[in-house]
C-alpha cells in the first residue's frame, strides 16, 4: 500500500470511541494530512474541528453515513477503512456496521477496527 499518489482514508467512531479517534489521528497527523480523509458526519466534524483536517463528512453514520462508505468501497473509492467500534455498548445501527464490514472484508479494503492495528496500517501510508 506504499503510494505515490494520495490515498482514500475513511475514519469512522462510535461515540464512546471519538476521543481515542480523536486522539490517534493527533498522533499520526503529519501522514494522515498527505491523504485524502473521508469520515462519517460526527467523527469528521469532531476531527475537523481539534486537528484542523481537511475532510470529506459523510451523514452521520446511523443516517447513512455507513451505507455511504460502503458504497465507496463497493466503487472501489476507499483504500483503508479506520473504524474504531464500541465492542462493549450496542448500536441501533448495528446490522449497517456488519454491512461496512463486512463489504470492507469482500473487497478486500485494508480495515483497523482498534487503535493496534490501525498503528500497524498508518506506517503502510507513507
Amino acid at each position: 500500500m506504499t503510494n505515490k499518489k494520495p490515498l482514500s482514508i475513511a475514519l469512522v467512531a462510535h461515540d464512546d470511541m471519538k476521543p481515542m479517534m480523536v486522539e490517534w489521528a493527533k498522533r499520526y497527523k503529519k501522514i494522515l494530512a498527505k491523504n485524502k480523509l473521508v469520515a462519517t458526519g460526527t467523527t469528521g466534524g469532531l476531527l475537523r474541528k481539534e486537528i484542523g483536517f481537511k475532510i470529506r463528512r459523510l451523514k452521520s453514520g446511523p443516517l447513512g453515513g455507513d451505507a455511504q462508505l460502503g458504497a465507496m468501497i463497493c466503487e472501489g473509492k476507499l483504500d483503508a477503512l479506520i473504524f474504531f467500534t464500541d465492542p462493549l455498548s450496542a448500536q441501533p445501527h448495528d446490522v449497517d456496521v456488519k454491512s461496512l464490514t463486512r463489504l470492507a472484508i469482500h473487497y478486500d479494503t485494508a480495515l483497523a477496527m482498534n487503535v493496534r492495528t490501525a498503528d500497524a496500517l498508518v506506517h503502510l501510508f507513507k
